[in-house]
Parts: C-alpha cells; sequence; structure tokens
C-alpha cells in the first residue's frame, strides 16, 4: 500500500466494487481532502448509501475499517502522491487553464516517481551500462520519447538507434543478441505492434526493458519492467503528462549510466562541449 497511491488503488478497485461501494469510491476520488475530516455517518450522507457500505468498502479496498482509512488517505494527500484529474470549463481564464495543466502534471509526475521500483532502475541502468547496443522503441508521442533517449545515451559514448516505424522495428529486433538492450517505451503498454517487435527482442535473447503501466502485455512481457503508471484518459491533452514521466524515467537511467561510466567519459564529455561550443554564436559584450 505504501508504494502505490490509495487514489490510485480505488479507481483501479472501482470495477470489481458493488455498485453502492462505487459510490463511496466515486465520491473519495472527487472530495478526498473533505474525507479526512469526516466521520463515517457524513460519509454515507455525503455518498448516499448506508454506514455499513462504507464499511464494506473500507474493506474492500484493503483496510480494517473507517478510521485506518482515512489514516492512509491522509498520509497520501500529505505526501502530495496524487493523480489529479481536471477538466477545463468554458467559463475558465487562461490563469485558471495553466494552474490546471501544470498542477494536473505535477500530481501525476509525484504518483510515478513514488511508485517507481528502485530495483527495477538499478537493474535497468546496469544492463544499459554493459550493453553492445542499445534500441529504443516506441510509437506517437512514445516515438519522440525514443529520440530523445537515443540522443542522452549517444552522448554516454553507447551504440544506440531509435526507431517509431515497425517494420524498421521487427527488421532489427531479429539482428540483436544477448549482450544487446531494447527500452520499449509505450503510454498504453498494448500496442500490438510494439508487443509482436518486442517478442521478436526477446526471442533473439535481447534484454528488453519496458517503460509501461503495471499488468499490462508489455510490463509483464519485459525482462526488466519499469512501471510508469497514468491515468488513461480519452482526452486530448492527457498524453502530455505521460510523455514527460517518461522523459524523466529515461533522465534517470540516463544519470545512473553517466555516473557507471564516469571513468570512460570524462574526456569525452570534455570534448564534446569544447565542439559544441563552435555551433553556437558568441555572447555579446
Amino acid at each position: 500500500m505504501e508504494s502505490q497511491s490509495l487514489l490510485r488503488i480505488i479507481g483501479e478497485s472501482k470495477p470489481q466494487l458493488r455498485k453502492s461501494e462505487a459510490k463511496v469510491a466515486e465520491y473519495v476520488l472527487q472530495h478526498a481532502s473533505d474525507v479526512i475530516s469526516m466521520r463515517i455517518v457524513d460519509l454515507a450522507a455525503e455518498a448516499e448509501v448506508s454506514e455499513p457500505t462504507v464499511i464494506r468498502f473500507c474493506r474492500a479496498v484493503g483496510f480494517d475499517g473507517f478510521k485506518s482509512f482515512k489514516l492512509q488517505l491522509a498520509q497520501t494527500l500529505g505526501s502530495g502522491s496524487i493523480f489529479t484529474q481536471f477538466a477545463v470549463d468554458d467559463s475558465d481564464t487562461t490563469e485558471d487553464l495553466s494552474n490546471k495543466v501544470f498542477d494536473s502534471t505535477i500530481g501525476s509526475l509525484l504518483t510515478v516517481r513514488d511508485e517507481l521500483d528502485p530495483g527495477a532502475l538499478e537493474g535497468a541502468i546496469n544492463a544499459i551500462a554493459r550493453a553492445k547496443r542499445v534500441e529504443f522503441y516506441g510509437f506517437g508521442a512514445s516515438g519522440s520519447v525514443a529520440a530523445d533517449a537515443q540522443h542522452k545515451f549517444f552522448r554516454l559514448q553507447l551504440s544506440t538507434a531509435a526507431y517509431t516505424d515497425p517494420h524498421i522495428q521487427h527488421m532489427s529486433a531479429i539482428s540483436l543478441g544477448k549482450k544487446d538492450v531494447v527500452v520499449a517505451i509505450s503510454q498504453s503498454g498494448k500496442s500490438k505492434a510494439l508487443l509482436q517487435s518486442v517478442k521478436l527482442v526477446r526471442e533473439a535473447g535481447a534484454t528488453v526493458i519496458g517503460l509501461a503501466p503495471q499488468n499490462t502485455p508489455l510490463s509483464r512481457l519485459s525482462s526488466i519492467a519499469i512501471h510508469v503508471n497514468m491515468e488513461e484518459d480519452n482526452q486530448a491533452f492527457m498524453p502530455v503528462s505521460s510523455r514527460i514521466a517518461h522523459l524523466l524515467v529515461i533522465d534517470v537511467l540516463a544519470m545512473g549510466v553517466a555516473r557507471y561510466r564516469k571513468p570512460l567519459l570524462k574526456d569525452h564529455l570534455k570534448r564534446l562541449n569544447r565542439s559544441l561550443r563552435t555551433l553556437r554564436t558568441p555572447p555579446e559584450k
């Protein structure tokens, strides 16, 4: 429970709850900060259910009663580990819109951070640092993350490539070997073409690091699964937060690999920085 946001657990549990318990879940998700100061009779009245239903709801999400549920909810709210959805209203000002977008993204990133498995990150860093070749696979918004990752790891003197075309991915996958690594990136973890490529990578004996939500086909198929749990939403703005979360995880991996390879990179990065300075305009005097 501590490694995963309580609000996410409630949201994922809703389909399995009874109809009356789901009403409690929906109220808690919409009014979490209010619930922590409520009595059981207050929550029952607001959710329009009976008090025993509130108790059943608490037990259904893993607690022995309302008191322990409120305690965990308060800790979750206090940690800032909350994914905050928002809706854009026609009456919103530009400032309102800006605040909603930033607050939602910050909240979702904190949730992802708190749910990351340090062991999986460490395993991924070690695998990439020792790899003969590292390739990044992704489609759509995840394709731009793959391209960004290739740029970051290329600077660390690793043999890298980024592929966003399924045919090229397939051809590349069958040419890999046991010392190679593929980082497969997906916001849904369910992309059919990507899963086909990953299966070919596994058959070739290479290591697959999957950046995808937990309990998805990609995370289950990966040699090392890094769970990036983002709330699915059909609105156009939602992939923005997911893409940023993936970019940050890539940054964590890149920093880890850079630290691992630091003795080999010191002179190289100095030369790289000197060469890049020649491409920039000199500062104005």
